[in-house]
């Protein structure tokens, strides 16, 4: 096969791909139509409600480094002895029962972009954190503030991406200190979907919610504009540095995902229904804070659970009781009337490959059974969060299509039932000529933009190539077609302002 071949055979992907990222169509989120899948009993689910208000009543949270949070816990009746707080049995349950909404709206800078979290809805952001990027060209490499963009970019055009997202990698070029400036910026400048702010230090998230006042006209309205991630310190521990920033985002009516971080036999035991205990423990002292703070900051439940291998110590995804935590999670959110943030397409593995493919759909399938609301690592997540891939971003998102499809359930229409077709087909005929099939064949089934489906020879004609190569060809192919959401010159002067000023405030720095 000659070069050129392969090269139109991935031209005509991209171009395949594009058509399909540009739909007009906006996508906010999608709505599951399907009753979420239940894996215990409520007596099940009672005893795990029981069994974590022991460990906040006995055991007790640290709340470390953090006079503040400690001073509020004493005073909502809390027993606090040093760092360690223990709370009367329902205390934590009762505070965000009686304060924190069921549901919210997280506004965009373009109010066509902004997304329901809650209810039946379920919103997809991309991967998060990652300090490596890798793709099939430059192979696996630190990230570096044009990796941010590029992702920010293409997250923006990928239309079953909802979200921005936040840290989608980490731009290692840029002084830590520093960074959170100009990831914030790009969120806001290279798309106009809803974004994520800094958790890494209170004044970095003071930043966020300032660039959001200035992207948002200069006043946020009491509007959430952002959904921020606070990871506790597992096990049972909240860290000054979550602490300060879920206090700047609650103060600021911004929403936090109160989300325990648990490896099962490392930060918890290795039973889910012990891991189900201490995350919601964790959760609720979490979001409780937040209310405590602020009554009625919105806040979502949110869990990271994930195995590991008992021989080696080393992260592992998509196993069936990682699937088996979504789902009591899941269950457990909704007992408590909250948003739930937990899922993904997460993967061991070092390529977009078979193992990366058949990992991230056993963590996907349960978070859409399991009805999550919230979904950050939805796409391009790879060597168990080490590092995002270019061309995992792209068929991870083609994947998020076709969850678009699967959320709605049967159509038991007229249409959907199509008994008109019967009575009207003549007995033995084919239907591909039929009236019903020519109305609905060009929305009948999802069209992957990624999948191969045409005959040997054909894929061998337009290059032999895989789905990842076909990806890496759809990626630079929409980089290159990028074009900018529109933003006022004068904000965006002002937000380069504040910046500028912002960094000229301290040296850089590696904290």
């Amino acid at each position: 096969m000659t070069e050129r071949t392969r090269r139109r055979g991935g031209g005509r992907a991209a171009r395949q791909a594009l058509r399909a990222a540009s739909d007009e169509v906006t996508y906010t989120h999608l709505t599951r139509r399907l009753a979420p899948v239940s894996v215990l009993d409520s007596e099940g689910l009672a005893q795990i409600e029981a069994n974590a208000e022991t460990i906040l009543s006995e055991v007790g949270i640290a709340f470390q480094e953090f006079p503040r949070a400690l001073e509020l816990w004493r005073d909502a009746g809390a027993d606090v002895d040093g760092e360690l707080v223990r709370f009367p049995r329902g205390l934590c349950r009762q505070i965000v029962q009686d304060n924190a909404p069921s549901e919210y709206i997280q506004h965009a800078r373009n109010p066509a972009r902004s997304v329901p979290i809650g209810g039946d809805a379920t919103v997809f952001a991309p991967n998060y954190g990652s300090p490596f990027v890798t793709d099939l060209d430059k192979g696996r490499r630190y990230a570096t503030l044009e990796d941010f963009e590029n992702v920010v970019k293409l997250t923006w055009m990928l239309p079953h991406l909802h979200h921005s997202g936040g840290t989608v990698c980490e731009p290692v070029d840029v002084p830590v200190n520093k960074r959170h400036l100009d990831m914030v910026y790009s969120h806001l400048r290279y798309s106009d979907k809803p974004l994520m702010g800094s958790v890494t230090a209170a004044k970095r998230a003071e930043d966020s919610v300032e660039l959001c006042r200035i992207a948002f006209g200069g006043d946020l309205g009491d509007r959430a504009v952002l959904t921020s991630l606070i990871n506790a310190s597992s096990p049972l521990r909240w860290d000054a540095t979550m602490l300060g920033a879920a206090e700047v985002y609650a103060q600021h009516n911004q929403a936090c995902v109160i989300s325990p971080f648990i490896l099962a036999g490392a930060m918890s035991p290795v039973t889910v229904a012990a891991l189900a205990a201490q995350c919601l423990a964790e959760a609720l002292s979490g979001m409780a804070f937040c209310q405590l703070v602020r009554p009625g900051a919105p806040v979502i439940f949110g869990t990271f659970a994930s195995s590991m291998s008992m021989a080696t110590g080393a992260p592992t995804f998509g196993t069936p009781e990682a699937g088996l935590a979504i789902y009591v999670m899941a269950e457990l959110a909704r007992r408590l009337g909250l948003p739930f943030r937990s899922g993904g397409q997460f993967t061991s593995s070092k390529a977009p490959d078979a193992q990366a493919a058949y990992e991230s759909a056993s963590t996907l399938l349960p978070t859409m059974a399991a009805g999550v609301n919230f979904v950050l690592h939805a796409a391009g997540w790879l060597e168990g969060g080490l590092a995002l891939s270019y061309e995992k971003l792209i068929m991870d998102a083609d994947q998020l299509g076709m969850m678009e499809v699967y959320a709605k359930g049967i159509d038991m229409s007229p249409n959907g039932q199509a008994v008109e077709a019967f009575l009207t087909n003549p007995h033995g005929n084919h239907f591909l000529g039929h009236p019903h099939t020519l109305e609905n064949f060009e929305s009948a089934f999802y069209q992957s933009s990624i999948a191969d489906n045409n005959s040997f020879e054909r894929w061998s004609d337009d290059g032999s190539l895989d789905a990842a190569q076909r990806a890496n060809a759809v990626w630079k192919q929409m980089l290159a077609d990028y074009e900018p959401p529109p933003i006022d010159h004068a904000i965006d002067a002002e937000l380069r302002d504040y910046i500028a000023r912002r960094k000229a405030t301290e040296p850089d720095a590696l904290v």
